[in-house]
């Protein structure tokens, strides 16, 4: 089933993106709204492993502290991270 924006598989896992830490909600709230549904089914399922994390992993991910080490998960934050990097360097 693709998901869409108005899917309730989406609406959740747009729920759990909200962290209640603000360097992650600047993050992924955006990602999810603006990226998400363009990702491919592999790329997708990153993300749904991604978002079960402990926010202090994320943390440490996200703000490229440290890099996880599990390759998929390694591969998602990437993505997030140069999204998110892309999108704020535009003028």
């Amino acid at each position: 089933m693709k998901e869409t924006v108005d899917s309730l598989s989406f609406k959740r896992l747009k729920w759990h993106c909200r962290r209640g830490m603000l360097e992650l909600d600047l993050l992924l709230e955006p990602f999810i709204n603006d990226v998400f549904l363009t990702l491919d089914d592999e790329d997708k399922a990153r993300f749904y492993t991604l978002i079960e994390c402990e926010d202090q992993d994320l943390f440490l991910w996200l703000m490229q502290t440290e890099v996880p080490q599990d390759p998929d998960l390694a591969c998602i934050v990437k993505i997030i991270v140069t999204r998110v990097q892309t999108k704020n360097d535009r003028p």
